[in-house]
């Protein structure tokens, strides 16, 4: 039998992938990986930029496509077998791509190249090549090196496990709760949950630390000690105050090597800390630069912050008789007080937002904003509910996409965006490929026959997925490694998906994606009316949340000493900017997965300083938008050419001020959260 890993010809063979084929195919393309590596290295191979990726980038591109199939899968579709598989190969992964990133042979022959006779793309391709040889330890010698590859293997093993904990701290947990304990909970959540009771032979609800159980439970589950069960075991998962067998989950023993070896590489590498080393390669000149930034942010938010608590706690004492709320009352309280004000609730909302017309709505925007057509398309998947697209300009092929918009056991929770491979001008063949993206996220399913339904958040987190996934998809560079999302700074990488989460605040555009689940009646105005003017609902508390998680983790990568543990460093950044402070049982680090297992460490503050950008750029729409409110396809243009299509091909802050006439600035986003 063919192995699929190894079938390149188009899309992967997803439907055919088995844990059996991923030793064998991962051996041969490490190994004709390895030779394309000597032969490029070789005294009589020139250091030219056309046979430097034809000899070499060709090779090392298979593996990476073929790599990520495998890290996809193992990410949607876990199974022990996979798991295993996964594992088993990892090392010899790290490893390989270690060393090649610390070839000084390859170092040299980059070197070599001459930059006046590359186009602007390569150029900057370069430039970040040069800059990840000296941060892959190309100019270390010797011990030096050698103990800075087995960290990187080390760290890889590391934050893999941290991921399978977390997973299967989730996944183990289940309480079967009776009809009295389940009062409030919203009834799309009680017949999904009654229906996982059943198949598991039991009666009762199964509630589950999946977030589509987890959390309607605590917004609207009256029962407070049902509350409490719940956000006990939300809030250890994968800590040692989890419960009983639990245990076995606690990742702070990880977290605490992790950020050992980060230090130790860091000082191989010439830097005082982590935080410097993840700042060399984005738009914050320093540490300090983005602390500073925190600081100020969370001065400017704080007194909204503890305005939104003192109104909670007034709120609680007065009409829920709560005189002193806990940590698993807030998101009730919340909802209740956002009902009485605004005078709708979530739960009222989230039936007019069906997700095959939520889909259409924001294909609807996307198609007349961007000048493209999205159309349903076929290829293999890993999982039946997995969808299919792509999109077109004038006929000619952009990009395509797979959509899984379901959760379920074996998937990680959360929502992201990841490439199966992107637009590249193939130097073997000379074809253009096109990108293709993976969108991913963890939606509820639909009940008893019903479509399922979104929550305005899940539309939100949709949009802002499809951003990073427009992206990679819309990008005109040629060059492999800064087209698309690739070689854009982190810290900017997440302008177009926050970019794209304000058309959901947009009458015209929410208003061709919503159809009531019963009736099929859109979205009433006053409805709407009502959301807007709870947009900005708790928006102070939200804020010093991100500063909290963005300012433990700078401070983790560059003031704490790993050999202390993490927990008092979190302990005090919350008195300096929190306004609401979980119990003492409390572990929230356990399940940072962002910064242990997902790319972010010191580097979770993007998530606000792409705020600061993509509320900047937003506003160019609001100042440009007609009488009606519609948006500017001329200023639609000019976003999709200076920030999407240029991809990594120049700085960021140079996209961003060709596309704004200007540097960013933060009061676009005040203004947009009401704290201006």
């Amino acid at each position: 039998m063919a192995n699929p890993l190894l079938d390149f010809t188009d899309l992967p063979l997803f439907d055919q992938i088995r844990p059996e084929h991923i030793a064998p195919a991962v051996d041969q393309l490490l190994a004709e990986s390895e030779a394309a590596l000597e032969a490029t290295v070789a005294p009589d191979l020139p250091a030219d930029w056309d046979t430097l990726a034809r000899t070499l980038d060709v090779v090392t591109e298979r593996l990476g496509r073929a790599w990520g199939v495998v890290g996809h899968l193992n990410a949607v579709a876990d199974t022990p077998e996979l798991r295993a598989a996964y594992n088993a190969e990892l090392p010899k992964i790290t490893e390989f791509w270690t060393r090649l990133g610390s070839d000084e042979r390859l170092y040299a022959k980059y070197k070599a190249l001459n930059p006046s006779a590359l186009n602007t793309e390569q150029r900057q391709a370069l430039k970040n090549a040069l800059r990840n040889f000296v941060l892959g330890g190309a100019e270390l010698q010797g011990a030096a090196k050698e103990r800075y590859a087995e960290i990187q293997e080390r760290m890889a093993a590391l934050s893999q496990k941290f991921s399978e904990n977390a997973l299967d701290a989730t996944d183990a947990y289940a309480y079967y709760a009776s009809e009295a304990e389940v009062v409030g909970v919203p009834d799309d959540v009680k017949a999904a949950a009654r229906a996982a009771a059943e198949a598991d032979g039991k009666t009762g609800y199964k509630l589950t630390l999946k977030l589509p159980s987890y959390l309607p439970v605590m917004q609207f589950a009256q029962d407070r000690t049902l509350r409490e069960r719940l956000y006990r075991a939300y809030a250890t998962r994968a800590s040692d105050q989890a419960e009983g067998d639990a245990k076995k989950f606690d990742n702070a023993p990880l977290i605490r090597e992790i950020l050992a070896l980060r230090r130790e590489e860091a000082q191989l590498l010439g830097y005082a800390n982590f935080g410097e080393v993840s700042v060399a390669a984005k738009m914050a000149d320093s540490p300090k630069e983005v602390v500073d930034f925190l600081r100020e942010l969370a001065v400017k938010a704080k007194p909204f912050a503890e305005r939104d608590v003192a109104d909670l706690r007034a709120f609680a004492k007065d009409s829920l008789q709560l005189p002193d709320p806990q940590s698993w009352d807030w998101p009730y309280i919340g909802e209740k007080l956002k009902e009485a004000r605004y005078a709708f609730s979530e739960q009222e909302v989230k039936q007019y937002f069906q997700a095959p017309k939520v889909l259409q709505g924001l294909f609807k925007i996307v198609e007349t904003l961007f000048e493209v057509a999205i159309r349903r398309d076929s290829a293999p998947v890993w999982h039946p509910s997995v969808e299919f697209y792509r999109i077109e300009r004038d006929g000619s092929l952009l990009g395509q996409f797979y959509l899984d918009p379901g959760a379920r056991a074996g998937k990680r929770g959360g929502a992201w965006m990841d490439d199966v491979r992107a637009r590249w001008l193939r130097p073997d063949t000379g074809q253009l490929q096109t990108p293709v993206a993976q969108l991913v996220c963890n939606f509820a399913e639909g009940v008893d026959g019903k479509p399922p339904l979104l929550t305005h958040d899940d539309v939100t987190t949709l949009f802002h997925e499809f951003g990073h996934g427009l992206h990679h998809m819309l990008t005109q560079v040629s060059e492999h490694d800064v087209s698309g999302i690739s070689g854009v700074e982190w810290d900017a990488v997440e302008l177009p998906s926050q970019f794209m989460e304000n058309f959901c605040w947009e009458w015209d555009v929410l208003k061709h994606m919503t159809a009531h689940v019963d009736t099929g009646q859109p979205l009433p105005r006053e409805l709407f009316d009502k959301m807007t003017a709870a947009k900005n609902y708790q928006a102070g508390m939200q804020t010093v949340r991100q500063i909290e998680f963005s300012l433990f983790d700078m401070l983790l990568h560059t003031e704490h000493d790993p050999q202390q543990d993490f927990q008092p460093m979190l302990d005090a950044v919350r008195q300096e900017v929190a306004v609401t402070v979980p119990p003492p049982f409390a572990r929230t680090a356990q399940t940072f997965s962002h910064i242990f297992a997902g790319g972010y460490a010191a580097g979770y503050y993007s998530y606000k300083w792409a705020e600061v950008l993509s509320a900047d750029a937003y506003a160019a729409f609001e100042e440009t938008a007609s009488a009606d409110g519609t948006p500017s396809v001329e200023t639609g243009r000019k976003y999709r050419r200076e920030i999407l299509e240029a991809g990594g091909s120049r700085p960021a802050m140079e996209s961003f001020k060709a596309f704004r006439g200007r540097e960013p600035s933060m009061d676009a986003l005040l203004r947009h959260q009401g704290m201006a």
